[in-house]
């Protein structure tokens, strides 16, 4: 492998801060989410990691057909880039009902579904959908452990799921089982967590089967417990931040074989100091939500950050002298997902040459609906 895959021969023709896609590591990322899935009938994507409808368009061709999305306006982009299957897995409420219900009229090609643990969200649903003449695929949304939303297998489960299986408008399609909460690195470790959450699981499956509610499909998982869900035959996995990959999982999975294919490409804009750098990589162009180091440098190993703004990072390193105000610097964030979040497109990098651009069009809150 290159160890200078990431560097980009007419560098000088691209402004900065801005982000950098790399289509083959991309490719080459969801080939391996194929194998390690053991084909593509089982695999679920989660688009929020790119917000994109060129790399929609590139699972496409290698043959996904189903995905998940987690904004009305994600779903939209899929459904528009020509995804058979779009899963939004986050309960409509509100104005969402009828967002929802409209892409369903709008995309007769597509098979929408969402997911749900609420009674009152799960009635409104049902009459928007049924006053239209139509039917959603709803699956109960399963809290896993991770408290954020969903309802604890039990008795409380299985009355959702009834009135899921019973109410006009509305279909059951099966359980939604996200576990992110789990991402701890020793993968025996991370294991047996997931194993001893997921029995749960198969008990809440087998009373709503003796309830005689049929369950006719699992979504399982995120990134980190994807090694683990992909061993069920019986599940679809929807990992997500494997297609471009981060330092932040890529530190904290050792066990995973995924490929970072986004750079972030900032420059030296001022050196306020012998040791220090200031580079134009502010909050606005990298996530910020988790401590430092967000980003890591490929070709200036061992920096480290003392100051970010808006607009600008400072970091310290005795290779200062090494570097001109000017010069570039190659970042791969800790977080990729909220990073894409911030760019209006990225622009593709193919051996070793940037150009076209691709439109991060999901970014927004609202597309046309």
């Amino acid at each position: 492998m290159n160890p200078d895959w990431y560097r980009v021969a007419n560098i000088a023709e691209l402004p900065s801060p801005s982000l950098l896609v790399y289509p083959d590591r991309v490719a080459e990322n969801v080939r391996r989410m194929i194998a390690l899935a053991g084909g593509v009938a089982r695999l679920r994507p989660h688009m929020k990691t790119h917000k994109m409808p060129d790399i929609i368009r590139l699972q496409l061709g290698l043959g996904i057909t189903k995905f998940k999305c987690a904004t009305i306006a994600e779903t939209e982009m899929t459904a528009g880039a020509g995804a058979p299957d779009a899963l939004l897995a986050y309960q409509p409420v509100g104005p969402n009902v009828g967002r929802l219900l409209a892409l369903a009229q709008k995309f007769p090609g597509t098979k929408f579904s969402a997911v749900a643990d609420d009674a009152d969200a799960i009635r409104a649903l049902g009459a928007a959908f049924a006053a239209a003449g139509r039917t959603l695929e709803l699956y109960l949304d399963v809290d896993m452990g991770m408290h954020r939303t969903g309802v604890v297998p039990g008795p409380k489960a299985v009355e959702l799921y009834r009135l899921i299986a019973s109410t006009p408008g509305l279909k059951a399609a099966g359980l939604h089982c996200y576990d992110g909460h789990n991402h701890i690195t020793d993968l025996a470790q991370r294991t047996e967590q997931c194993e001893r959450e997921w029995a749960a699981v198969e008990t809440l499956r087998a009373d709503l089967k003796a309830a005689q509610l049929p369950v006719p499909n699992i979504v399982a998982g995120g990134t980190p417990t994807f090694p683990i869900h992909a061993k069920r035959a019986d599940v679809e996995c929807s990992p997500g931040t494997c297609v471009l990959w981060d330092f932040g999982y890529g530190t904290m999975l050792p066990d995973m074989d995924f490929l970072p294919a986004a750079v972030l490409l900032t420059r030296v804009i001022s050196k306020p100091g012998e040791n220090r750098l200031c580079l134009d990589l502010g909050h606005k162009a990298v996530a910020a939500e988790n401590p430092h180091p967000r980003v890591k440098f490929a070709n200036l190993i061992g920096a480290e950050a003392v100051m970010q703004s808006e607009e600008h990072l400072v970091v310290e390193t005795v290779r200062a002298s090494e570097f001109a105000v000017g010069d570039v610097l190659y970042g791969i964030p800790r977080h990729i997902c909220p990073t894409v979040a911030l760019h209006s497109f990225v622009t593709t990098v193919r051996d070793g040459k940037a150009g076209e651009r691709w439109k991060v069009t999901a970014r927004e809150r609202q597309l046309t609906v």
